[in-house]
């Protein structure tokens, strides 16, 4: 069984964002039987059961399996305090677990990152075309939280978005005290007139206003989080797999333009 641990608490939007992953991993793995546990949910059995709640009911609906539950964290980088929170949570149910690693770093969130910019005005969607986007940044700064490690793992993904857009990536963590501010002046140094604030996150892991503070920390626009994206199911469901051993086909990334 696949549990899904998405950060935070159960909120409407959480909810609905953590469905459509779900809705998507069904779309990949037929008879796939999801269940989403938020890591800060409640302890008890109510309408949305904290993780180790709902490992403990995983466990008593398939007594004696070898594996009864496979969780995979909705995290796009190891946002360490909220895999903490997961690692306890697995450590004190009863449920025969695997844990996964984070979604990311991965070409496909570079992929979802390069479409959220575009959405947002701030890259083109394929910059082989000869038409122009006005508002098109020659710099990304590609937020994320977690800290150092977090950011480390999201520069990753930025060398691969970095390599789709052909403008420079500095990942820089929200969380650091100043760290956007310090990757946009470097941005700016380097030659970047135009900067854009991209989020290597799948949103429930930080509150918008985070976002939009950020953002005018770096006197730029920003684009939305990777949100339900389809990579972001389909990596969802290659890490489940690869802990089952099951091998499903690999997600490709749509090539660079």
């Amino acid at each position: 069984m696949l549990v899904l641990a998405v950060p935070g608490t159960p909120t409407a939007a959480a909810l609905s964002l953590a469905e459509e992953v779900v809705s998507i991993a069904r779309s990949e793995l037929s008879g796939l039987d999801p269940r989403i546990a938020f890591v800060d949910g409640d302890d008890g059995e109510g309408d949305f059961p904290g993780l180790r709640a709902m490992l403990d009911q995983v466990a008593a609906e398939r007594p004696g399996e070898e594996t009864s539950a496979v969780v995979v964290p909705l995290l796009a980088g190891p946002e360490a305090s909220v895999l903490r929170r997961i690692r306890q949570a697995v450590a004190d149910s009863k449920a025969q677990v695997e844990l996964t690693e984070v979604l990311g770093p991965h070409p496909l969130l570079a992929e979802a990152l390069h479409v959220r910019l575009s959405e947002a005005g701030l890259a083109r969607a394929d910059r082989a075309r000869l038409f122009t986007v006005a508002t098109a940044a020659d710099g990304i700064i590609l937020a994320t939280v977690g800290g150092e490690e977090a950011a480390q793992a999201a520069g990753v993904t930025g060398l691969l978005l970095a390599a789709r857009l052909a403008v420079p990536v500095l990942a820089a963590a929200l969380d650091e005290d100043g760290a956007i501010a310090r990757a946009a002046e470097q941005l700016r140094a380097s030659g970047s007139g135009t900067l854009a604030l991209a989020p290597c996150l799948i949103g429930p892991e930080v509150a918008p206003q985070l976002l939009h503070t950020a953002a005018a920390e770096a006197g730029c626009s920003g684009a939305d989080a990777l949100g339900p994206y389809p990579a972001v199911g389909k990596l969802v469901i290659t890490r489940y797999a690869t802990a089952l051993g099951i091998a499903p086909q690999q997600p490709q990334s749509a090539p660079a333009q």
